[in-house]
């Protein structure tokens, strides 16, 4: 049987990685890490890309009519 790697994460490295931090920080901390994580990772790509949120051009327009 082969298993398929990505680099060198095998998936027995992802389960020790999971187990890992859910002894570090527990079931409860978990989703929040993840949305937190997930969050960064879709502001990164933004900035990266130039994008700007719709809510930073609205604030530049407002602080610039005064």
């Amino acid at each position: 049987m082969m298993l398929i790697t990505f680099g060198f994460v095998t998936p027995m490295t992802m389960v020790i990685v999971l187990v890992i931090a859910l002894v570090i920080f527990g079931p409860g901390k978990l989703p929040e890490l993840g949305k937190a994580l997930g969050k960064g990772i879709n502001e990164f790509k933004s900035a990266t890309n130039g994008e700007e949120k719709k809510e930073e051009v609205k604030e530049v327009k407002e602080s610039t009519k005064e």
